[in-house]
């Protein structure tokens, strides 16, 4: 995994390679191992490259044998082995072992067709020198970033926000319908960012820049039509056939000049992903999680016993309140966005134990929730559609209870509150955004905090509305099972778990992340399948449970679901007396933001400081002000001394760039 930065002059005048070489600099985290920066006329591209695949023959930017192409990429294709002898044997000869040089020759032989045949995580971009155009693509789950912007005299695209502050001219401004969409889905909705100038490429979407123009294509779409429930023996048959992609799907991302780790949470995904592996890999395997000094937060014990039955060598690092608060202003630096929760933290801390042992490359169990019907969100669902059929019902609300064990505010509440919360109506059902209404409305309620000003320059806002017109034609017509589990693929998984979560934090040390369940493959298959298969009656992740027996422990797959969650606000208001939640949650830093009501923090920080602090919403709002804060001080007030750190990264490369 890499990091990636390009520059195309639309003013006809020559590449400044110092400009390149900071964004590069800036990208350094991403990629230690090497570094290079290449110009040819109006195009230059820059790489920072984290060595796995062909480590003395996979230098970037890379060039074709006559010097027509020209490419920088972030990522793996896992297929790459596959590729390279089918295209050998249509006369391609090939000069390294590289994943990299095998796009250059698939792009040459199909164009940009050549997409169809990747199975992988990428973000790339390559410059074709004789019809002087820019092609650039972006994996079908939104696994790597890629953002861009243009400037009066440059298109200028990267990994990374931060680097393309580093190119003189473009405009670092927040970006307030942007963050209108953080406190409703807690992600922006692509090519939005948080950033007003700035655009991202949205998962399955090529992009094209000729003469100046940029157009922006769908390559990929998730579909949603499943097969008939057919035969007495379908589970039986499809339980294998998932079993088998999945294997395959681990066994080509095991592909590595570097030794591969682990993830190890102690659930069901992780634990089954990390139990293919040894079905697939004979040597003794390394696994690394987080443990949490608050027990309602800690699942150590189940990852010991996951590791004790699949014999790995297991390493955890130990998350405390203090951990998350220290980090935390890196982790939003890393993140580039607001954030709602602190569960990144931990897993930037996670990624940092990985890289200290010496490892670059992780396989972990993001992905199966999403598409094999794991969230709770699609049990309130389904139990919300139960209870609408028979609204004045008093037991039916209390199946809710069942959702959320493990949280005890929704414990605590009456049948009727449940029923207000939980939109138990069947009005509701009428709302295209049925499944996700509690937890949008509930966010939502954040922008409370939002300053008059703020308010007033949203109005007429609606980011449901935006969302809304952004909908395959179609989507009224599936089943509400699918509809969730399309909102969350399309929309939280690549904006929040595979970013926030997942790329940036693993990145942040040099560690690649890679998801056997998120193999094209697995997700074409899955969303074939009935909603009666993946979650039968309120059993999530039916089929996948029928998978993994006999593979992992037996009280790992009956384990109630408990998604990864970590302290939130107590983190910063436990113990030490944080200089920077201090002056960032200050009266007259808040003033001079302008973004959020200065009286209305205080109250919450103030409620947080006696401990009065309980509600869902206090936490996230919490988290989310002084996130949001962290964004503007680090990237809108304060870049300068950024920039200045991008050019010290960028000669510390001496001998590489």
């Amino acid at each position: 995994m890499c990091g990636i930065a390009g520059i195309i002059k639309s003013d006809g005048q020559p590449i400044e390679p110092h400009f390149l070489r900071s964004m590069v600099g800036c990208l350094r985290h991403r990629g230690p191992d090497a570094a290079d920066v290449v110009s040819k006329e109006i195009a230059g591209f820059g790489h920072a490259r984290l060595s796995i695949i062909d480590l003395a023959g996979g230098a970037q930017p890379m060039q074709n044998a006559d010097r027509s192409l020209w490419i920088t990429f972030n990522g793996e294709i896992f297929n790459y082995l596959e590729l390279r002898e089918s295209l050998i044997a249509l006369g391609h000869q090939f000069a390294t072992r590289s994943d990299t040089e095998v796009i250059l020759h698939l792009y040459e032989q199909y164009g940009e067709r050549c997409l169809d045949h990747m199975n992988g995580q990428w973000s790339f971009a390559i410059w074709d020198v004789r019809q002087r155009k820019l092609f650039a693509a972006r994996d079908r789950l939104g696994i790597r970033p890629f953002f861009y912007t243009q400037t009066p005299d440059a298109f200028v695209f990267a990994s990374e926000a931060k680097a393309l502050f580093a190119y003189p001219g473009v405009r670092r401004e927040l970006n307030l319908q942007a963050l209108d969409q953080v406190f409703t889905f807690w992600v922006s909705l692509p090519p939005t960012t948080i950033f007003r100038h700035i655009s991202e490429l949205p998962p399955g979407h090529s992009l094209e820049l000729k003469d100046g123009d940029v157009k922006v294509r769908r390559y990929w779409r998730l579909n949603y039509e499943p097969e008939g429930y057919s035969g007495p023996d379908y589970v039986e048959r499809k339980t294998e056939e998932l079993l088998d992609l999945l294997l395959d799907a681990t066994r080509i991302r095991l592909r590595a000049d570097v030794p591969v780790g682990a993830y190890l949470s102690g659930g069901l995904d992780s634990t089954l992903t990390t139990a293919l592996i040894r079905r697939v890999h004979s040597g003794r395997l390394k696994s690394f999680s987080v443990s949490f000094s608050d027990a309602d937060f800690d699942e150590s014990v189940h990852q010991r016993e996951a590791s004790a039955f699949l014999n790995t060598e297991h390493e955890e690092i130990r998350c405390t309140y203090d951990h998350i608060a220290d980090v935390f202003p890196d982790v939003v630096w890393h993140a580039e966005s607001p954030l709602l929760r602190t569960a990144p933290a931990p897993l930037f801390l996670l990624s940092q134990l990985v890289r200290n042992h010496g490892f670059k490359v992780v396989m972990t169990g993001e992905g199966s929730d999403e598409i094999l019907g794991g969230y709770d969100i699609y049990k309130e669902a389904k139990i919300r559609q139960f209870c609408a059929r028979t609204p004045d019902s008093r037991f039916r609300p209390l199946l809710l209870k069942r959702l959320y064990p493990y949280m005890k505010n929704i414990q605590q509440q009456s049948p009727e509150y449940l029923k207000r919360f939980f939109h138990v109506g069947p009005s509701d059902l009428a709302s295209p955004f049925f499944s996700h209404l509690p937890r949008w409305e509930l966010t939502s309620r954040l922008k409370m905090f939002f300053s008059e000003d703020v308010k007033a320059e949203l109005s007429g806002y609606d980011s449901m509305a935006e969302l809304r017109a952004q909908l395959p034609s179609g989507f009224d017509a599936l089943d509400r099972f699918c509809q969730a589990q399309y909102l969350e693929s399309a929309y939280l998984l690549p904006g929040y778990i595979l970013s926030s979560q997942g790329d940036r934090m693993a990145m942040a040390h040099a560690v690649e992340g890679r998801y056997p369940f998120l193999d094209y493959r697995v997700v074409q298959f899955a969303a074939k399948l009935p909603p009666v298969v993946k979650m039968k009656v309120l059993n999530e992740k039916y089929l996948l449970k029928r998978a993994a027996q006999g593979l992992i422990p037996h009280s790992i797959i009956q384990r109630h679901k408990q998604p990864y969650r970590a302290p939130d606000g107590k983190s910063f208001f436990h113990g030490k007396n944080l200089d920077y939640v201090n002056e960032f949650l200050s009266p007259e830093s808040l003033t001079a933001m302008g973004v959020f009501n200065p009286a209305a923090v205080r109250a919450l920080v103030d409620k947080f400081r006696v401990g009065r602090a309980s509600a869902i919403k206090d936490d996230m709002a919490l988290v989310g002000i002084l996130s949001t804060a962290i964004v503007i001080n680090k990237f809108i007030d304060n870049y300068r001394g950024r920039e200045e750190r991008c050019n010290q990264f960028a000669n510390s490369y001496a001998g590489l760039l």
